[in-house]
């Protein structure tokens, strides 16, 4: 099969290509889904209708959780390069008084909690990353003209700029086809929520005529504006569109250059590379599934730009749906696994969106009063520094919590009482969202007054897992996650979590081809008597992993392959954790539908041997290691 880069390979232009998982649309959730899948052996085909990947600046800011997926997929160290990390958000008011200054330090996810970065040049390195699979195609320049699904698959129908028909029949198909999707309006997947009443124009300039660092939103109620660095010397400027302008009169240069005369001494010297006008929309789909059809990314949630939420949230849809759709495919897990995407991933993408209209509201209110309030409500800062604590460390942004999906946890209705209707009702004006973000934490004193007491606000299961430095045998210091792999992973604190594991426990954590680690004091790691054959043992470099024990009863956590924490225990209970995570995966399922895949498995697990991977075998239903890279590391 043509690899990646040859999307003008050969094939007649009306054969039907045969595929696991189809892709419709080639931004940076498409592209990340498609390098995940060819990691892990799945045939993929992604088809995108413009003729290349869009070449100008649109997202700006990446965030920890993001840039951990890109580790996922052995791409971190090609992006790093486009990215300035430690990107703090300063609000201004109009006479330049800085009031508030958005600088999270921390680190717990491996990677600084801000980051600028040039969109245009992640998508090529998400691109160039997929030429390492051959048994993944993209397909440039074709555009999806109807599709049709059954029991078995897919079948979507094709045509090229030249009006050339193809048809690729797969198992599944993800719709990642921006805003306006195609496959979200033919599903008649409703689109909830609203549109902003305002619009903005974005100026992108090379040769950056300010220079300063971090990004700036300039509070004027005459006409708010950002200026944003960017690496490799590009800013952005935007600027609210007042009332009666258009997006013609706007870009006329004696008007583009009154804008950039704000903030720039000549504009008539500014190297521009584009300018556009954007309406903001907050929207959300009702689902994320339609039976073998998945939504992600813009098609399934788009927010306002000011917390960069857009495009780490998709990368987050990409790295939930990843490995699920691997597994499915594969025949290691039913098909009803996929369920739990929605339940997972629809909650905080609806989170986030509060989130970036919170942030809208304290820089632009669109009326008066909320430009009244806004000053109002900053002014305490002063006087209450914790408040001040909350906004500027960013605590106030929801974190992924999966309360229902793959986890371990009891189910426990959520009370709705009147101050939550309350908060529903003032939605749409600018305290009720500020309220009702703020109790969307369900552990804070808010949250625990709209909702009621939450029995797991305390438990990390739903939550994701840090990832500090740890020293490997030899005396390697890595991130966690280039220890653990793609993988599901039992890490327990200072004790064997295999100790007593049940033939059962065993052989279904084999069939997941799961790891076990040790981790211990860093001192302790040159002492080998206490690692068994199999288990994988790290050293707590830093105590970061001892902290975080510290905190919870239990001594062993389970990992998912995305690192989210699927359940914890002592080490007499992992034995049972893992047949209750098997039943949350549908691997009973899984075992009697292996039967009639035999063949595509072995194909799977060929597919991924070239890669250098972890693989299942569904037929012998036992996982094996396909990298001698990974094989050191157990031995080690």
């Amino acid at each position: 099969m043509p690899t990646a880069l040859d999307s003008t390979a050969s094939q007649a232009p009306n054969a039907t290509v045969a595929t696991d998982v189809a892709i419709i649309g080639a931004g940076p959730v498409g592209l990340m889904i498609a390098n995940y899948l060819g990691l892990q052996g799945v045939r993929a085909v992604l088809i995108e209708k413009l003729e290349k990947i869009i070449d100008y600046p649109r997202a700006i800011g990446l965030d920890d959780e993001a840039l951990r997926v890109f580790q996922a997929v052995g791409l971190a160290d090609a992006l790093l390069p486009h990215t300035t990390p430690d990107h703090w958000m300063r609000f201004v008011t109009s006479n330049g008084h800085c009031f508030a200054s958005i600088e999270p330090r921390t680190d717990e996810f491996g990677w600084s909690r801000r980051n600028a970065f040039i969109q245009p040049l992640a998508d090529r390195v998400l691109y160039e990353g997929l030429a390492r699979f051959a048994h993944v195609e993209v397909l440039f320049g074709h555009a999806v003209e109807s599709f049709t699904q059954d029991g078995s698959g897919v079948t979507i129908e094709t045509a090229d700029v030249n009006g050339a028909r193809r048809t690729v029949r797969a198992s599944y198909m993800v719709g990642a086809d921006g805003g306006n999707s195609f496959v979200r309006r033919t599903l008649d997947v409703p689109f909830e929520g609203r549109t902003k009443p305002n619009q903005w124009i974005v100026v992108d300039v090379r040769n950056d005529p300010i220079g300063s660092p971090h990004v700036y939103m300039h509070c004027d109620p005459r006409r708010p504006y950002v200026s944003a660095a960017l690496p490799h010397g590009i800013r952005r400027f935007e600027f609210m569109v007042m009332p009666g302008e258009t997006e013609e009169e706007l870009s006329k240069p004696e008007n583009l250059a009154a804008l950039i005369r704000k903030v720039v001494a000549e504009p008539d010297k500014v190297d521009y590379i584009r300018k556009r006008v954007y309406t903001h929309n907050a929207r959300l789909a009702s689902s994320f599934r339609v039976n073998r059809v998945l939504l992600a990314g813009d098609a399934a949630h788009i927010m306002p730009v000011w917390q960069g939420q857009g495009y780490n949230s998709g990368i987050r849809d990409a790295s939930n749906l990843g490995w699920k759709l691997s597994m499915v495919v594969k025949g290691l897990a039913g098909d009803a696994l996929l369920d739990s995407y929605t339940a997972e991933r629809r909650s905080h993408a609806r989170s986030m969106i509060h989130l970036s209209e919170v942030a809208g509201d304290i820089f632009a209110p669109t009326r008066r009063f909320g430009i009244k309030f806004r000053d109002a409500f900053v002014r305490t800062f002063n006087l209450f520094p914790a408040v001040k604590r909350y906004f500027v460390e960013m605590r106030f942004k929801p974190m992924p919590r999966y309360e229902s999906g793959v986890v371990l946890l009891a189910s426990t209705p959520r009370k709705h009482g009147w101050l939550a209707r309350v908060l529903e009702r003032s939605g749409h004006s600018a305290p009720g969202r500020l309220f009702g973000l703020m109790s969307e934490k369900r552990e804070s004193r808010l949250g625990r007054l709209v909702y009621g007491r939450d029995p797991h606000c305390h438990s990390p299961v739903g939550r994701m897992f840090i990832q500090p430095r740890v020293r490997t045998v030899g005396g390697e210091v890595v991130r966690l996650d280039d220890v653990l792999g793609n993988r599901f992973a039992i890490l327990g604190w200072g004790a064997d979590p295999t100790f007593g594991l049940s033939e059962q426990a065993r052989a279904i954590w084999e069939r997941l081809g799961g790891v076990f680690v040790l981790a211990k004091p860093d001192t302790q790691l040159v002492f080998h008597d206490d690692v068994p054959a199999g288990v994988i043992a790290i050293g707590d470099v830093n105590t970061r992993l001892k902290d975080w024990f510290t905190r919870i009863p239990q001594s062993v956590v389970l990992l998912r392959p995305d690192r989210f924490v699927a359940g914890v225990c002592s080490p007499q209970q992992v034995s049972q954790s893992i047949v209750e995570l098997a039943a949350k995966l549908h691997l009973e399922m899984a075992t009697r539908a292996n039967a009639g895949n035999a063949a595509g498995a072995a194909s799977h697990a060929a597919a991924a041997a070239d890669n250098g991977v972890v693989t299942f075998s569904t037929v012998a239903g036992n996982a094996r290691t396909a990298t001698a890279a990974t094989a050191a590391t157990a031995g080690a």
